[in-house]
């Protein structure tokens, strides 16, 4: 009997409260490195009905207008009105901010990490982007959503989208896609059955067309399964920063250390590490050295090389466990200094990064493979 299992990811959109927090946490973020690109930044934001509120550490030389940009990225969402529950031009907003304490700066400075804990990257022949299957779907309704959203306001789509996509598995090869899940919310003007037309109409089925390979067989679909969804966003859920981060990596199918991205400046492991394991995982597959990887980081805080480098292939390796490792240490330094000078992430812009995933999209520079040659000789 063929060994069939089945895998869940979800993901939810940008309107989504903690989508919505993580976003303007990397808006602060990048309007602090376009001041200093040596800015030490770690921004929470929470936001409730009415009213945000930012925390956090920063050291920056210069200035930014926190509630300004706070407010321009809540309205770039798309909670601009009252009555969709929450208007970034009228909601309140509260600042508490200090700076990084110099007690983690004197690690950092001579090149260490900024704080001890574990990252993982993953990546697997699934799909194009090296993304499992599940995670990729989801983000993709998600994405789809929002964009259905703004070409056509009339249709009374509104911000906060939720997806869910369960597939099936023989062994790691994904066969056929089961169950959908996808909950919109929407203008109250609407009745269900009229969003249950146009979510599969709008969002559902252009996104499936990309994936017709797994179309195989009948798929259970949930729309809006509670028959309303008129309320939500902050007013409905409190959005907190760094409470997506399965949404935000590979959708449950790794492990996760537990460190949140959003908010933090690359000199954070959390977040730097994180991304150059993920850019170590997809080189390995890149050059065709298994199928399936998943690479494991860890450091100690104010230490530059990791203490430790795991490498797990699943049994899916073209050469040896050991080999693998030996020219991943050969190719890649994995100080945090050299993955960002390697990654160019000083420079880099994140917000785009708190929209759908950190992982998947061609113009991250950890999702490069360019390096897959080095890997192979």
């Amino acid at each position: 009997m063929a060994n069939l299992q089945m895998f869940t990811s979800e993901s939810v959109s940008e309107g989504h409260p903690d989508k919505l927090a993580d976003q303007i946490s990397d808006a602060l973020l990048d309007a602090c490195l376009a001041q200093d690109s040596t800015a030490r930044v770690a921004i929470e934001t929470l936001l409730t009905r009415g009213l945000a509120v930012v925390a956090g550490e920063v050291t920056v030389d210069g200035y930014i207008e926190v509630a300004d940009i706070v407010r321009n990225t809540i309205n770039e969402v798309g909670y601009t009105d009252t009555e969709l529950g929450f208007d970034g031009s009228t909601c309140g907003v509260m600042v508490a901010i200090q700076e990084q304490s110099p007690d983690i700066s004197v690690g950092v400075d001579t090149g260490g990490a900024g704080d001890q804990g574990m990252m993982f990257g993953m990546a697997t022949r699934e799909t194009p982007e090296l993304m499992p299957l599940p995670i990729s779907i989801a983000h993709a309704l998600t994405r789809r959503a929002a964009k259905v959203r703004k070409a056509h306001p009339s249709l009374g789509f509104r911000p906060d989208v939720k997806s869910q996509v369960s597939v099936v598995y023989e062994g790691h090869v994904p066969k056929k896609i089961d169950t959908v899940v996808v909950s919109a919310q929407h203008s109250p003007s609407l009745s269900h059955d009229a969003v249950k037309a146009m979510v599969m109409e709008q969002i559902i089925q252009p996104v499936l067309a990309e994936y017709e390979g797994y179309v195989d067989g009948p798929i259970t679909y949930h729309i809006n399964p509670t028959g309303i969804f008129v309320i939500g966003g902050p007013q409905a859920d409190t959005g907190v920063t760094g409470r997506k981060i399965i949404v935000d990596t590979y959708g449950g199918m790794c492990p996760h250390g537990g460190g949140a991205f959003s908010g933090k400046d690359p000199t954070k492991v959390d977040r730097s590490a994180a991304y150059m394991a993920r850019h170590v995982a997809k080189c390995v597959v890149a050059a065709d050295l298994a199928d399936k990887v998943v690479v494991a980081l860890a450091y100690a805080i104010g230490v530059a090389q990791p203490v430790s480098l795991n490498i797990e292939t699943f049994g899916t390796e073209k050469v040896g466990a050991d080999e693998i490792e030996r020219r991943v240490r050969d190719v890649f330094d994995l100080s945090p200094r050299a993955i960002n000078e390697h990654l160019g992430l000083t420079s880099f812009r994140y917000l785009q990064t708190a929209k759908n995933g950190h992982f998947g999209n061609p113009s991250f520079p950890w999702e490069r493979t360019a390096e897959a040659d080095r890997l192979r000789t």
